[in-house]
């Protein structure tokens, strides 16, 4: 499994811890990634992801999984979200044209 967020596409960066005396050693800077069960409110069900801490934020912001899915770059998201972002346009679709 990656180390990586499947939302937001935050990775591990790399770079230098540098001391008080300037000496500098190379370090991995990981993010904050907690497996968090989301909601679909168009699909109703619920998707569990791994996302960083700071991405359930945005998720928020942006008004819920839904709309959160359907703004974001599709290269930015996993191949599950990728897939699951389809599931909620076609879901959306469908119920646009039924009414």
């Amino acid at each position: 499994m990656s180390r990586r967020c499947e939302l937001t596409g935050k990775a591990v960066q790399s770079g230098n811890l540098v001391s008080h005396s300037n000496r500098k050693t190379r370090t991995r800077f990981l993010p904050n990634l907690c497996s968090v069960t989301l909601i679909s409110d168009t699909l109703g069900r619920s998707v569990r992801l791994r996302v960083a801490a700071a991405s359930l934020r945005s998720v928020e912001h942006r008004g819920g999984l839904d709309a959160f899915l359907l703004k974001a770059r599709e290269e930015e998201l996993s191949q599950g979200a990728r897939e699951l972002k389809r599931e909620i346009a076609k879901k959306q679709a469908a119920v646009a044209t039924a009414a």
